[in-house]
């Protein structure tokens, strides 16, 4: 099946990595970043023989990792403000 193919999970990594650049937002990044890390665990042997309920749970945590990673280091941080220096009407 398709679950267990791992240039299917990277393929689709990019396809959902493609679509964060038409919406940006760090959204479909995590999502993007836990399906190719997802297609690595695969195509590297280490969840075997999984069934689809644990590649999906392997996507969801590896998603959720991505997504509090990218927050915490690419979001803005607590007191930080943007100072706007200059009017665009200026």
């Amino acid at each position: 099946m398709i679950w267990n193919v791992w240039w299917a999970w990277i393929a689709g990594g990019f396809l959902i990595g493609a679509l964060e650049v038409v919406l940006p937002g760090y959204i479909f990044l995590g999502f993007a970043i836990g399906a190719i890390l997802t297609g690595i665990l695969l195509g590297l042997g280490v969840l075997g023989l999984a069934g689809p309920s644990t590649l999906l749970l392997v996507f969801a945590l590896a998603s959720l990792a991505a997504w509090a990673a990218l927050r915490f280091g690419l979001g803005m941080h607590k007191g930080q403000v943007k100072i706007w220096h200059r009017d665009i009407n200026d």
